[in-house]
């Protein structure tokens, strides 16, 4: 046959060109926010039994006994009526409520293994998924933009539980917003679990004029027992050095010869987080098997800052490794902003790209 008369064979999936994020814009509706209010795919399986306390951390292993008893009492509980008991307290018959926090606050440093004990939590609670929710505190607040506050209350109101990772307070508005949601949901009988790397009675510290909302936060405040872990970061205990970037060359060739990768210029990405939500960042991920960057520089500034720290958090949830070109990853974020109100939040985003980026070695190495 004539080369002229063949027909050329198909591309293979290889060959085809990477994926990129900046070419996506997602929408999503309200009720995906709902139903996508469970742990993430890193922590679909995580149990007590699979949290390994550090033996020189004692801390560790009292914040599993306590959160196995918030677990259990909260499993003869009846949603929705406000009677119901926490750490041993049982309200269904007793006269009057025992006076208290009524939830639990995993404060600690990042890596300790905060979101594995919340997460445990959510799975070990007796109740169906569609009555305990979790989510960052990022994806609660957009929560409330997309139905509103009343539907929101309303939506929340019938659980038994409601864990939110990563609670921090960055605007007066959140304090106001989230001091009251709170409240409401308390009083319909939600159970709370919460984790942070900030003291309850400390957020918005050094981010806005807390002092001028210091009812609000001492109202957050009261909502919890806070359970202080202690320890250094798992992610790196025992681990070898980060690896260094790669070259642009290495990391354009894994990205065209890994499926479902994508391809992007960091500064352009930068740019692009600016004109998406960070409530869709999810989204911006959705079948992305790993992340390819090429030219990683400094951020330029708190906001873009900001935006890299939550899609850190959503690549790290659902484990999609980053592979990248330029600058490591230590070397984000200026002095100034790991000194300032924000830090915890971009040690935590170091950490996790971190562990991340050895995920990825196996895109150049296998090749």
């Amino acid at each position: 046959m004539s080369s002229s008369s063949a027909a050329p064979g198909p591309t293979s999936i290889a060959d085809a060109a990477p994926l990129s994020l900046c070419a996506r814009e997602p929408h999503v509706p309200a009720e995906r926010l709902v139903a996508e209010m469970v742990p993430p795919p890193r922590f679909d399986s995580v149990r007590f039994s699979t949290y390994i306390p550090d033996p020189n951390q004692p801390s560790q292993t009292e914040a599993v006994r306590v959160l196995e008893g918030f677990a259990a009492g909260l499993g003869g509980a009846q949603a929705g009526t406000g009677r119901r008991g926490f750490f041993g307290f049982g309200r269904s018959r007793a006269p009057k409520a025992p006076a208290g926090p009524r939830g639990v606050y995993l404060d600690g440093g990042y890596g300790v293994g905060k979101t594995h004990l919340l997460a445990s939590l959510w799975h070990a609670t007796d109740a169906e998924p569609a009555r305990k929710a979790f989510g960052t505190f990022v994806e609660l607040t957009n929560l409330v933009g997309a139905l509103g506050f009343q539907q929101t209350v309303q939506t929340l109101s019938g659980h038994r539980l409601l864990c939110i990772d990563e609670f921090e307070l960055d605007d007066p508005g959140d304090t106001v917003l989230v001091s009251t949601l709170l409240g409401k949901l308390v009083d319909a009988g939600v159970a709370l679990a919460a984790t942070s790397n900030t003291l309850p009675g400390k957020l918005g510290e050094g981010r806005f004029a807390a002092a001028d909302f210091l009812r609000e936060i001492q109202g957050l405040s009261a909502h919890f027992r806070t359970l202080r872990i202690d320890g250094e970061d798992y992610r790196h205990r025992g681990l070898p050095e980060a690896p260094a970037p790669y070259s642009d060359e290495q990391v354009t060739k894994a990205a065209h010869a890994t499926p479902g990768a994508t391809l992007d210029a960091f500064p352009q990405l930068l740019d692009h987080l600016a004109r998406v939500h960070p409530s869709r960042y999810g989204a911006l991920t959705d079948g992305v098997k790993a992340v390819c960057l090429t030219d990683v520089r400094p951020v330029p500034d708190q906001s873009t800052a900001l935006r890299l720290v939550v899609l850190a958090d959503r690549l790290y949830d659902r484990e999609v490794p980053v592979l990248a070109s330029g600058l490591p990853f230590d070397r984000l974020f200026s002095e100034e902003m790991l000194k300032g109100g924000y830090r915890k939040k971009y040690f935590r985003a170091i950490s996790r790209l971190t562990a991340l980026a050895r995920d990825a070695q196996r895109l150049v190495e296998s090749r």
